[in-house]
């Protein structure tokens, strides 16, 4: 049969190897062919809601993450990382078997050890080594545990960045948050599973680090914007009443889950979810982001002002949405960076986001949030020993990047609080007790959800990938519930 040439091209670009297959089969083949495509185009449909609710492998302690990362990798050194050491060998190169070849981007490997001008103290019962940049944080000291003996194999910002938060450094992998949600679904029906807020500079990484990679798109997060109007397009243009506009999502759902039945394509599923989410967040995201609706003494203890952007209204945007029953939040904030003046630009950085990050875990914990809560602080490596100094560049009193050693903090969500688990060398160096490499935490972190890591997969290509692909061992020290050894003790 002949067609026109326009025609021909439009059949063209809506066969499919599915429709070709179903539709030229014969026999018992195509019987049982017809079959299967008829519980696949079923299971299309019905993946129609796919943030629906679903349990995972075991019981979770954690429900929901609040993920703070520091983008631009903060300084352990003048944070978290108390070396006295530092102080004795100021101005001296790291000797050469602490060194082990290392080389770096910006600093030669005998360039002089820079000790910070912080002083530390312990804080707590616990008695957490931090320092005096991070009063707020010091507070809660009881409520998180503080690990000092991070690892990765990232150099640079942007795969550090995407390996942190993908467990990869090749881009095109799903996000922590895509997994979590593929996962778990949504409690939240009228909002995203898995919603983006950012703060300061832009992500080297860029959308990767919230991308949903190979899953289906539904899964990827959902950016905010900053200001008054973090969601654009809620309210309907002039002339379009409600039920003029729900008349003609139901036309459009109609014709999606037909092609989504013969087609079968998540994507349609994604389409489908998409525009029903956006006519239920034109009611529920203004009520969510007023947070003029907060008391008085909320505001203060995060140090938020309605109406304007910045880190504190996003922590406290953060448990709104957690309140609400969002999956995943994921807070940037890429100002970390500091080659040059590291103190005066960990002082800076700690001021805006040390009050509130600690009014976060407290404000969770007074809800009664923060057993079901995962709250993660971190960057994407640490900070040189030594000294970065270029005339060059315009560089100096800076410190370069260290995948060796670096800090993160948890809270909630089962787990143990008020712990420091590992230990760097007298230089802050390298780990010389209890590694958690970046695989590890996200083991960790699945645990907590009530998954084997190992078995939360998706198949791509022809192979099952999982967020910890291919390693990774559950941190058990730093779950709740597990007993000290004298040693920690």
């Amino acid at each position: 049969m002949n067609l026109p040439l326009e025609l021909a091209r439009e059949r063209a670009r809506y066969l499919s190897r599915r429709w070709f297959l179903r539709e030229c089969s014969v026999g018992l083949g195509g019987i049982a062919l017809a079959s299967l495509m008829q519980d696949k185009a079923r299971a299309a449909v019905q993946a129609s809601n796919p943030l629906e609710p679903r349990r995972p492998h075991f019981a979770p302690k954690a429900k929901s993450i609040i993920y703070l990362f520091m983008a631009g990798a903060p300084s352990q050194l003048e944070l978290f990382d108390h070396k006295p050491s530092l102080r004795r060998y100021h101005g001296k190169p790291v000797p050469k078997d602490i060194l082990g070849g290392q080389t770096y981007a910006f600093i030669k490997p005998d360039s002089a050890i820079h000790a910070p001008d912080f002083a530390f103290a312990q804080h707590g019962q616990s008695g957490q080594w931090m320092s005096e940049v991070l009063p707020h944080t010091a507070s809660v000291a009881d409520d998180i545990a503080v690990v000092r003996s991070m690892t990765t194999d990232a150099f640079n910002h942007a795969p550090g960045q995407i390996f942190m938060n993908t467990g990869s450094q090749q881009f095109g992998r799903p996000s922590m948050g895509s997994w979590v949600t593929y996962g778990l679904g949504s409690e939240s029906q009228d909002l995203p599973g898995f919603v983006v807020l950012s703060s300061a500079g832009g992500l080297s990484g860029g959308a990767g680090n919230y991308g949903a990679g190979f899953l289906p798109t539904v899964y990827q997060g959902v950016p905010f914007r900053n200001g008054r109007d973090p969601v654009l397009y809620l309210s309907n243009p002039a002339g379009i009443s409600t039920a003029a506009q729900r008349r003609t999502l139901d036309t459009i759902k109609e014709l999606n889950e037909h092609r989504l039945g013969v087609m079968g394509d998540p994507e349609i599923a994604t389409r489908i979810n998409a525009f029903e989410l956006a006519h239920r967040m034109q009611m529920s995201a203004p009520e969510l982001v007023d947070l003029s609706r907060e008391p008085k003494h909320v505001l203060d203890l995060y140090g938020a002002e309605p109406g304007k952007a910045s880190f504190a209204n996003n922590c406290l945007l953060a448990r709104r949405l957690v309140e609400r029953g969002v999956r995943f939040v994921q807070l940037f904030h890429e100002a970390w960076d500091h080659h040059s003046d590291v103190k005066g630009g960990v002082k800076g950085q700690a001021g805006v986001t040390d009050k509130a990050c600690a009014a976060l875990v407290k404000d969770l914990k007074s809800r009664g949030l923060l057993d079901s809560t995962l709250v993660i602080w971190g960057g994407e490596f640490g900070r040189t020993p030594q000294v970065e100094a270029s005339a060059e560049l315009g560089r100096s009193l800076g410190r370069d990047h260290h995948p060796q050693a670096f800090t993160y903090w948890l809270s909630g969500g089962g787990i143990r609080p008020g712990i420091s688990l590992g230990e760097t060398d007298e230089f802050g160096f390298n780990v010389v007790k209890d590694r958690v490499h970046v695989h590890d935490l996200h083991a960790t972190i699945m645990h907590l959800l009530g998954f084997d890591h190992e078995r939360l997969t998706f198949r791509f290509q022809g192979r099952d990938y999982r967020l910890t692909d291919v390693h990774g061992e559950v941190v058990h020290k730093l779950l709740a519930g597990t007993i000290p050894s004298k040693a920690e003790a």
